[in-house]
């Protein structure tokens, strides 16, 4: 593209003008072959970030990225449907939810990601599985999900470089809080990635990227529309983020949990959540014909241990250690040091400052500040009140699972900061904030 009509689709997009699909492609493609300056770039993202992205500005600019590197494809087979979520504190439903809907009959070719900053990766949380193997070729990839149902492997290939570039730009310009362009980040991944049935979960709250219910609902609204345009059948869910999910957040404490949740036990909130998604999921994939007969269906996969089972061949298929779906306090790497948060006062859990804990796991060792840093699997918290549970002066919020003891005592002291009490009952937190279809 000609210098002058960089700078035109520039200035047009800064007095709010929708640009033509052609200006959107010819700038996703000249910006990943060089021959469009990172200033130039940048200056088209502030312009979008101030006047946004309609929605078919939206799907164009998804679509461009998607096809700037490799294509994965799985065939229109109906069965074949994906998950994804923009992140969160304790957050380990794929772990869940995947062999979940595979017990189900789905097929699920998923790529997930690494934690960065307070959320957590789930790729980092399979490593914890000893041998567990997140790098496989893309024959192994698709063998996998042709023998077991499903595979979770890192992203490979030259997927969506556009994305990598545009994010990394807009990471040191303040621009990536814009719907449109998380938006079309996200669904540009998704499809590159071969996907047909898509079912997100946003998350909203203090733990999440988006900070409030409504700003995850726009979010949410403008991804349903980007699927919409691009015939992929999608279904988002909004969901609470103000404390973690679950009761553990760490690498490997979250797997033993998920481990947990699959063999039917598990906190509630984590079970309630992951048949909510798989719901959709299976109803998407055509193997049930409703929320409610998959609901019915996906606890019965749950409590007969068949989601479990799913799983193991899923670990034992990725060179994993299936001993872990047995005993995984054996099998999972152990912190040397614990210590527990004690509660200052009686009454009832109040809130829970998700982003504290995040942080908080994320000194410990249990996530990353750069994408280069090496995290510990053993380290985290296992919180043992959540909001609305009663609570005795002195006794156990939580246990810090640490590399040493002085860091064990340290992280306590911060898990007790990051409760807050009533004196009067508190109702549990709400946990599904909306759907959009």
């Amino acid at each position: 593209m000609a210098p002058w009509s960089v700078v035109e689709a520039i200035r047009r997009k800064r007095d709010g003008e929708a640009l033509p699909t052609s200006e959107i492609q010819a700038l996703v493609e000249g910006y990943v072959a060089g021959r469009i300056p990172d200033y130039q770039m940048s200056a088209f993202l502030m312009a979008v970030y101030f006047r946004g992205l309609d929605p078919r500005e939206m799907t164009d600019l998804t679509m461009a990225m998607a096809q700037s590197g490799d294509m994965v494809r799985f065939g229109d087979d109906p069965r074949i449907v994906d998950k994804h979520s923009t992140g969160g504190v304790g957050d380990k439903t794929s772990l869940v939810v995947v062999p979940l809907v595979a017990a189900a009959g789905a097929l699920v070719p998923k790529m997930s990601g690494r934690g960065l900053g307070h959320t957590g990766g789930t790729l980092d949380k399979l490593e914890s599985i000893p041998g567990f193997r997140t790098s496989l070729s893309p024959e192994e990839f698709r063998r996998s999900v042709d023998e077991v149902g499903l595979a979770i492997v890192g992203q490979t290939g030259n997927l969506v470089p556009a994305d990598k570039l545009i994010y990394a730009l807009r990471d040191v310009t303040a621009t990536v809080d814009s719907t449109g362009l998380i938006a079309s980040s996200v669904m540009s991944k998704k499809i590159a990635g071969g996907a047909r049935r898509l079912v997100l979960d946003v998350k909203a709250g203090r733990g999440a990227f988006m900070p409030t219910a409504e700003k995850a609902l726009e979010l949410a609204r403008a991804m349903v529309s980007i699927g919409k345009q691009a015939g992929i059948a999608t279904v988002a869910l909004v969901t609470a983020m103000d404390q973690p999910l679950g009761r553990a957040v760490g690498n490997a404490l979250e797997v033993e949990e998920a481990v947990g949740c699959l063999r039917g036990e598990g906190p509630a909130d984590l079970r309630h959540e992951t048949v909510e998604l798989g719901a959709h999921l299976v109803v998407l994939a055509g193997l049930a014909p409703d929320i409610g007969a998959a609901r019915l269906r996906l606890n019965g996969l749950l409590d007969t241990g068949q989601a479990l089972e799913r799983f193991r061949r899923m670990v034992v298929a990725q060179g994993g250690d299936p001993g872990v779906c047995d005993r995984p306090e054996e099998v999972l790497p152990k912190a040397p040091a614990t210590s527990e948060a004690l509660a200052p006062v009686g009454g009832w859990v109040k809130s829970i400052d998700a982003l504290a804990v995040g942080r908080l796991c994320m000194r410990l060792g249990a996530g990353r500040q750069r994408k280069e840093d090496v995290i510990d699997p053993a380290v985290g918290v296992v919180l043992a009140a959540k909001i609305g549970d009663p609570v005795e002066k002195g006794l156990p919020l939580g246990v810090v699972h640490a590399r040493s003891e002085a860091e064990a005592r340290e992280g306590a002291r911060g898990l007790e900061a990051a409760y807050e009490f009533s004196e009067e009952p508190v109702s549990a937190a709400e946990l599904i904030l909306g759907t959009v279809e």
